[in-house]
């Protein structure tokens, strides 16, 4: 009920802000009228999808803190795009960050990297989309297909008829719930736990399994979250999506000032690394959790249903008696720590041996548990995406458990509206209106606009019936990114850094920049943070040459012809 209430409510909100758009213009940038505070908290809410909530609490249950490495490079790419970045963008007064490229390049730049845009935040939106179908599946019972659905045509219906203002409003009022629903479930976490439990012991227990740990200061070029990934790779990573992605630039194209447009990344930077540490610490107090409470051999119990019926449903029982006595006997270990460090007796360093051991023996369980299910559904099991949403079912209160779904829900929805009405401006500036129908009335374009954007919510929903064999999600999204960001980085590098270079410089760069991070992905076992780094240096040095080489051309054009 308190789902239902919310999402007719906020939508209801949502439309009555959109009441007074105009034309395209308003449709896709609200005829430029958002202040900053609207535009930062949408910027938030569109990269902070379920996900997010989902995906990063699992990350964290099985890494600890080591993710938030990925954030740390995100302030001072804010601030670098608000110097180079926003000013060409907000006084160009184009609809779509890539119509810019045609402006300083030529067309076939533009297609180019708006198509790659497409394709890219095409595939993203089936993984945010299959976020919350994870959360339905779980508490409902419904099947993940049916839940993707429901979810996806709900988002296309309200983001069709309201557009970017009604985007955005959903948002800032999604964005205030989501930091409730941290807030409200770090609460529930602490209240769970036994009541001789400290929240030092958590702190504590934590520690000694290195959960909290956060920085890597490794160089090893394959290990995804260090500090180098983090600051170097996450660097250039949050450049292209918050400098370069239609999803993000659509926001601050919306602004009634170049002040706001600056004024909206910048709130947005120094909010959201402290966010994302409270939503990781959520994973971290779960791995806590569970060393009281015991968790089931494995978090996803749709397949456990299907095992429990398989041929090896016997051999799956036994794996779940034998994880059944490991934890009771590391939970007595982990009770006797706590007694020991109390006490200040000296057995500490045994206990912590014997719950080691136990987590190691129940990080071999699980595996094969893993395994099992694998062989008998024909595909991965990716139990990493179920930790939270089982925690929920299992032990929060029927009220509480409302919100957490409207929190869910809230951050599913901002980042899917977000990311069809980009999808649908670029479709219809860059291409539709370009090449296909260049002199239409308002109305026409914007019966496009709508009809775009429910292709797009259409092609989401496919993508996601397949999301839930990528692994974690939160790696999911960001690899997909990966592999087009940096390529698209660069050429915004060569627009507006590198004054003597041109269209053809910039799109065999950007195809250049793509085949690199094929490469690189294929030949090496680079982490994926560094493909972006690999693309757009890849793009810029091409770029480069063959604007040298041109020069030279021009300025050394040979011997002149010989009159006979």
């Amino acid at each position: 009920m308190t789902f239902v209430v919310y999402f007719f409510g906020v939508t209801g909100f949502a439309l009555y802000h959109s009441r007074k758009n105009v034309g395209i213009e308003g449709f896709f940038l609200g005829n430029r009228r958002m202040q900053w505070g609207a535009i930062g908290l949408s910027v938030m809410a569109t990269q902070a999808s379920a996900i997010t909530f989902i995906g990063t609490t699992g990350q964290a249950f099985d890494d600890g803190m080591e993710f938030v490495q990925f954030y740390l490079a995100q302030p001072l790419a804010m601030i670098i795009l608000c110097i180079f970045f926003v000013p060409f963008f907000y006084r160009s007064k184009v609809f779509t960050a890539y119509e810019l490229l045609e402006n300083r390049f030529d067309a076939k730049t533009r297609s180019l990297t708006s198509f790659l845009f497409l394709l890219s935040r095409g595939l993203a939106a089936g993984i945010v989309l299959y976020a919350p179908a994870i959360v339905l599946s779980v508490i409902m019972g419904w099947d993940e297909k049916v839940t993707i659905l429901i979810m996806g045509l709900v988002t296309i219906a309200y983001t069709t008829i309201g557009g970017i203002t009604a985007v955005i409003w959903t948002d800032v009022i999604q964005m205030l719930l989501m930091f409730v629903g941290i807030a409200a479930a770090l609460v529930i976490l602490f209240g769970t736990l036994p009541s001789d439990v400290s929240v030092a012991d958590v702190v504590y227990i934590g520690g000694t399994q290195g959960m909290w740990s956060s920085i890597d200061w490794s160089w090893d070029p394959t290990n995804t979250y260090t500090i180098w990934s983090g600051m170097i790779g996450g660097l250039f990573l949050g450049l292209s999506y918050f400098g370069c992605d239609q999803s993000q630039v659509q926001r601050y194209l919306t602004a009634k000032s170049l002040r706001d447009s600056k004024l909206s990344l910048i709130f947005t930077a120094f909010l959201k690394v402290p966010m994302q540490f409270a939503i990781l610490s959520i994973g971290v107090l779960l791995f806590v959790f569970y060393h009281f409470e015991r968790p089931p051999l494995l978090f996803n119990a749709a397949e456990i249903a299907v095992v429990h019926e398989s041929k090896d449903g016997k051999e799956f029982r036994y794996l779940e008696q034998e994880h059944e006595h490991v934890h009771s006997l590391r939970k007595q270990a982990t009770l006797g720590l706590l007694e020991a460090r109390r006490a200040g007796d000296d057995g500490l360093v045994e206990f912590q041996q014997q719950i080691d051991n136990y987590d190691g023996q129940i990080a071999e369980l699980r595996q094969q548990a893993r395994n099992i299910v694998s062989g008998v559904r024909g595909s991965s099991s990716n139990d990493v995406n179920y930790v939270f949403p089982s925690y929920l079912i299992e032990y929060v209160p029927a009220g509480i458990l409302g919100l957490m779904i409207a929190v869910i829900f809230a951050a599913a929805m901002s980042s899917l509206d977000s990311t069809l009405t980009a999808l649908s401006s670029a479709t219809v500036i860059d291409f539709y209106k370009r090449y296909i129908y260049l002199q239409a009335s308002e109305k026409h374009y914007l019966m496009v606009s709508r009809i775009s954007t429910l292709f797009w919510g259409l092609f989401a929903c496919g993508f996601a019936l397949y999301a839930g064999q990528l692994g974690s999600l939160i790696e999911a999204v960001n690899q997909v990114g990966s592999f087009f960001y940096g390529s698209i980085l660069g050429v915004f590098i060569l627009a507006f850094l590198v004054k003597k270079s041109d269209g053809d410089g910039a799109f065999w760069g950007l195809l250049g920049g793509m085949l690199a991070v094929f490469v690189v992905s294929v030949t090496t076992n680079i982490s994926w943070l560094y493909y972006n780094v690999v693309g757009a240096l890849t793009v810029v040095a091409i770029g480069m040459l063959m604007a040298l080489a041109k020069s030279r051309f021009t300025n050394n054009p040979g011997p002149a012809p010989s009159r006979g």
